[in-house]
């Protein structure tokens, strides 16, 4: 059994929810957004594998972005990168509305939003083989020690991450927690399909703009650690 297939069969149990929802603030602007752009730009979780060339229109590198937060990276790398697409997946309402904003005020047509957990998009919706890259910027770090079995990037789902991207492709994961980015440094360097790009971590690569976030974080004294890993 190769190393997607046993990642898939693992989750098919009833996984552990890497996030929380939460009934966050949404503005005027991301409801508008939210409300008038969804029908067009978003795709519906299904249990049923996704046709790229058909939700986008065309044929193109396709990249998958987990936890894409308020989409301020999102929507500059789509715009930096036309000739790619880019599915986001998120779940909260605030950041969904706020990269719909985004995408309708640049007139990004290579982005696609899926509102639903990234465990069951990958594992049900995505084709082996079938990415370009994936990208994992900042996830939550659960930073409390009994909270760590919420971290998403752990060795199963890091497995079937890993059957979805072609060989060639890539994985790009950044955090500022220390001690997440020696967990996940370990798992993805366990993981058979991958292939670590460099000598632990990587510079951050010039399509990763530096968000409000990130540099609020570097503000207040925290490093970020970036890992590049290509599928074998």
């Amino acid at each position: 059994m190769s190393s997607g297939a046993a990642g898939d069969e693992g989750l098919h149990a009833r996984h552990i929810r890497s996030f929380v929802l939460r009934q966050g603030r949404i503005t005027q602007a991301q409801q508008r957004a939210y409300e008038a752009l969804l029908p067009s730009f978003g795709i519906p979780y299904a249990n049923a594998r996704l046709d790229p060339a058909a939700a986008f229109g065309r044929s193109a590198p396709l990249i998958v972005e987990i936890g894409f937060g308020m989409g301020e990276g999102t929507a500059q790398i789509a715009a930096a990168h036309p000739d790619n697409d880019y599915l986001g997946i998120e779940v909260h309402n605030p950041g969904v509305g706020s990269l719909l904003d985004k995408v309708g005020r640049a007139g990004l047509g290579n982005v696609r939003i899926v509102q639903h957990d990234a465990v069951e998009v990958m594992r049900d919706m995505i084709a082996p083989d079938s990415l370009a890259g994936a990208h994992v910027f900042f996830p939550d770090p659960w930073h409390k020690k009994r909270h760590h079995k919420r971290r998403l990037l752990q060795a199963p789902f890091v497995s079937l991450l890993a059957s979805r991207i072609a060989p060639g492709g890539y994985l790009h994961v950044a955090t500022d927690w220390e001690d997440y980015a020696v967990q996940i440094l370990a798992v993805l360097e366990a993981e058979p399909l991958l292939v670590n790009t460099v000598e632990r971590y990587a510079p951050r690569p010039a399509y990763r703009p530096l968000t409000r976030f990130e540099q609020r974080g570097v503000r207040l004294g925290h490093e970020v650690f970036d890992l590049v890993f290509r599928r074998r």
